[in-house]
């Protein structure tokens, strides 16, 4: 029998010999050569690909979408007036609106001459003239219904934009719904940024 001792060290001996082999084996390629370790890379792109990275600018100043109707004459102001934005226009417009009745219904002239285009004060100026004679009552707006683009165009340097309107006026007795079509006009190449009412009908 071999001494316990004897047979501890044979045994590790066995055990340092085999992962010295397997370490030899493992760490060289087929060609005996050393295996080296690399590091991950990106994906190779096709030499003939046609993506490309935008630059973090382009992605956030990205064109706007016009949808509807009114989306060719919408595109055709943006494309003369990169500053115009449908949202602001329709903030705008609503609030010229409430303006413009309310001071039709109070007289104020002085409020509406910059307002409105030189044909539509004078026959609103008309109106007011002859409501003074009268003594007509004068319809005050209550509420904003509905307010939408209908349709817009470009005339030159000239851009027209027509806005559906419904309303609800009172004058205190007799409550009304009005629905109307107002277009906006503006020169796209002059400095001042604010629409004037170039025009109204009466909507069906």
């Amino acid at each position: 029998m071999f001494d316990p001792v004897i047979e501890v060290v044979i045994l590790a001996a066995i055990a340092l010999f085999v992962l010295f082999r397997l370490y030899t084996v493992l760490g060289r390629g087929e060609d005996n050569s050393p295996v080296q370790r690399t590091e991950p890379s990106a994906k190779p792109r096709p030499a003939d690909s046609n993506v490309h990275e935008l630059p973090q600018s382009s992605r956030e100043n990205d064109r706007p979408i016009f949808t509807g109707p009114a989306a060719g004459g919408l595109e055709d102001i943006y494309n003369a007036d990169n500053s115009f934005n449908v949202p602001t226009f329709m903030r705008g417009a609503k609030a010229a609106y409430s303006m413009i009745v309310t001071a039709f219904a109070e007289g104020d002239r002085d409020t509406l001459r910059p307002l409105l285009d030189e044909d539509v004060y004078e026959a609103w100026d008309q109106a007011i003239a002859e409501r003074d004679v009268t003594g007509a009552s004068a319809f005050e707006l209550l509420r904003i219904k509905r307010a939408e683009i209908e349709s817009a165009e470009m005339d030159g340097d000239m851009a027209r934009i027509w806005v559906r309107y419904e309303a609800e006026l009172g004058d205190g007795e007799v409550t009304r719904t009005a629905k109307e079509l107002w277009a906006y006009m503006r020169n796209v190449t002059a400095n001042d940024p604010n629409w004037i009412l170039d025009d109204v009908e009466e909507a069906k």
